[in-house]
């Protein structure tokens, strides 16, 4: 993915490419041809690419869509981006995968004025020195990157954090339901029908990441806690979070495929904690938290009334408490999970960017 990149090209006009082709990245595409027939001043989309290719968006971006997502599979080792013209400061590139591969090169990119956009949480929300890396790039080459995506589907959850530390505040505790998915799955089951009936109806809505595992093990509200860890300014490991995860060993051992073959493996133990709760009046929610620089991800069993037992469908709900949010905490609740909030956040933050750095991609 290097090879996308000018070392010493001067900027000119703000240019955009999307990396991923899946339900983000198509809606994606659908919402940024929507904004542009309506006047916004968005940068030209350049590239389109998926794992298998890589095409010059020289037509209408639907139709150049379409050929993208029906390329046949690549060479195994073979970058599909590897020919594409080189990527220059000033440009936009928005990762709507979840490839680690991808993140890699989020450091690089904005290490050179390259602009980024994500949803990927694999760069903020995996490696230390990678999250570091690109704080750095960002910080000497005045670099945007745009990750309102990563975290609560473009709620104002990161940027709330980040107004409350720039304005002196002191963050205690963040707490809260962070994955759409799971808030979705543990709002809808009443142990009427198995578990896993309801994690296929959450794959077939597109809620839950390919591999739902991602979701039920808790990594993707891991890498959440970090990006939000991070954004206080915490230097905190993905060691340093302990995760209890609803997949058994004999489901969390299988394929992809076996195990989407395999979900009602999650059933007798969800019901068993379901049965306990609903016995003492209490309501099953999937919570992450970080207090005093240790982090914790799990289900829990809170009442009814609970500030993070509300909420209805995907619901993000959140709760800050700071020095200014001591006796009651700051609350942001709203869709946390689904293909259009996202590509509505990343376009959000391309926005901001042509607005604020690239003249309105003009």
């Amino acid at each position: 993915m290097n090879a996308l990149l000018a070392r010493s090209t001067p900027p000119q006009t703000a240019r955009l490419a999307l990396l991923g082709t899946g339900t983000v990245g198509t809606a994606f595409v659908t919402r940024y041809q929507a904004l542009r027939a309506g006047g916004a001043h968005l940068p030209a989309l350049q590239w389109l690419a998926n794992s298998r290719t890589t095409l010059a968006c020289t037509a209408d971006p639907a139709e150049s869509l379409e050929q993208v997502r029906s390329a046949p599979q690549r060479i195994v080792g073979a970058l599909p981006w590897s020919h594409a013209e080189t990527l220059r400061a000033g440009d936009v590139v928005v990762d709507a995968t979840a490839s680690d591969l991808v993140a890699a090169e989020h450091a690089p990119w904005v290490a050179r004025g390259v602009h980024v956009v994500t949803a990927n949480k694999l760069g903020q929300g995996a490696q230390l020195e990678r999250a570091q890396q690109i704080h750095r790039g960002c910080t000497d080459t005045g670099a945007v990157y745009g990750d309102s995506a990563t975290v609560g589907a473009g709620l104002p959850l990161l940027s709330s954090l980040r107004a409350l530390v720039e304005g002196g505040d002191r963050i205690h505790r963040i707490e809260g339901v962070l994955s759409g998915s799971l808030a979705w799955l543990f709002n809808r089951y009443d142990g009427r029908q198995p578990f896993s009936v309801a994690v296929r109806e959450a794959v077939a809505a597109g809620y839950t990441e390919p591999d739902p595992r991602e979701d039920l093990s808790g990594e993707d509200v891991r890498r959440k806690l970090l990006i939000l860890a991070r954004a206080c300014g915490l230097a905190m490991d993905a060691s340093q979070v302990q995760v209890t995860s609803l997949v058994p060993a004999g489901l969390a051992a299988l394929s992809s495929a076996e195990a989407l073959a395999q979900l009602q493996l999650l059933d007798a133990g969800i019901h068993a904690r379901w049965r306990q709760a609903e016995d003492a009046g209490r309501r099953l929610r999937f919570i992450g938290c970080i207090e005093r620089g240790t982090a914790q991800v799990g289900l829990q069993a809170l009442a009814v009334d609970h500030p993070l037992a509300l909420g209805a469908g995907t619901d993000n709900r959140v709760a800050i408490h700071s020095d200014r949010y001591r006796e009651q905490p700051l609350l942001i609740q709203g869709p946390g999970a689904g293909a259009e909030v996202t590509a509505a956040a990343l376009l959000d933050d391309v926005l901001r960017i042509a607005r604020t750095s690239i003249g309105g991609g003009r």
